[in-house]
């Protein structure tokens, strides 16, 4: 995504076998501002995502990374599915674990679907956009014609 690493994906066997020591989880109802101490020392923060239709993780992972400035693994759990992780790797995720039954070689190609986007995101805060061409002379494109 617009030259980052792209979000982790982590089968269940594979998120239970993670030896991260500082581990903090956050209930999908919990206020992120009311942990910030233990947010600052902790190697993974985990959102919980009861149901797929609940979104409020999406807004915890905004506020760890932008307004706490969290840094480290933001790791979702719980109904995660294929269609949600592009909007999870644009709200500051870094790694998902997959519900049972998701075919981890599917949601890699999901998130192959959509290299670039031109809005900006958790991790972009401009909108994506190429360098100018120049010609020889310096000028751009753009003045050059007509």
């Amino acid at each position: 995504m617009n030259g980052t690493t792209r979000i982790r994906l982590l089968t269940l066997p594979e998120h239970t076998s993670d030896p991260s020591r500082q581990v903090v989880s956050l209930a999908n109802d919990e206020d992120p501002n009311a942990r910030k101490d233990a947010v600052a020392s902790a190697e993974r923060v985990e959102l919980h995502f009861p149901h797929f239709t609940d979104g409020r993780a999406y807004s915890q992972a905004y506020l760890l990374r932008r307004r706490l400035g969290f840094k480290g693994d933001l790791r979702a759990t719980g109904d995660v599915l294929v269609d949600q992780l592009i909007q999870m790797e644009r709200t500051g995720f870094s790694s998902a674990v997959l519900k049972d039954g998701i075919d981890p070689a599917e949601a890699k190609r999901q998130l192959d679907r959509f290299p670039a986007f031109y809005q900006g995101d958790v991790i972009h805060n401009a909108p994506f956009q190429r360098s100018p061409c120049l010609d020889q002379g310096g000028a751009t494109a753009r003045e050059t014609s007509g």
